[in-house]
């Protein structure tokens, strides 16, 4: 079941003072994505850039049984995604200011930002991404610490 929109409303209205806009057209970008075999685990918004002032980024990222996701919905036409599976999954970053925080997610071919959360979801984001990686990368072999 794609549930990704619901998720991502819950989490806004959990969050409120996340920026986030277009929610409904970058969910349907994460949907539209996802095999059949995938479901959705955790959804949250965020700005898919660095600059706090840049506020027309909005994404929706999804995790799923089997990556991350990042749909953004271009305001006139088209769509960016952005796929992170495990074996590509590096570390993840978090860095709370004032009134919003930063998720950064270090891959082995690129560095995503994701800014203007509400600093109360930080926590509950990184709990989320970094579990759900680790239990994967030890699935997969992809620890060596685990010994």
């Amino acid at each position: 079941m794609k549930d990704v929109y619901k998720q991502a409303l819950q989490f806004k209205a959990k969050y409120p003072t996340t920026v986030g806009w277009r929610i409904k057209k970058n969910a349907s970008i994460v949907e539209k994505h996802m095999n059949d075999d995938e479901e959705a685990i955790y959804s949250f918004i965020a700005q898919k850039n660095d600059n706090p002032f840049n506020i027309f980024d909005s994404a929706v990222v999804t995790l799923t049984n089997k990556r991350i996701l990042i749909g953004r919905d271009r305001v006139v036409i088209g769509y960016f995604l952005n796929s992170i599976t495990p074996d590509m999954f590096n570390d993840l970053k978090v860095s709370s200011g004032i009134i919003w925080g930063k998720i950064y997610i270090d891959t082995v071919k690129e560095f995503v930002t994701l800014s203007n959360i509400s600093k109360n979801a930080l926590t509950e984001i990184e709990t989320e991404i970094s579990s759900y990686m680790m239990k994967e990368k030890k699935k997969y072999g992809l620890r060596k610490d685990e010994n």
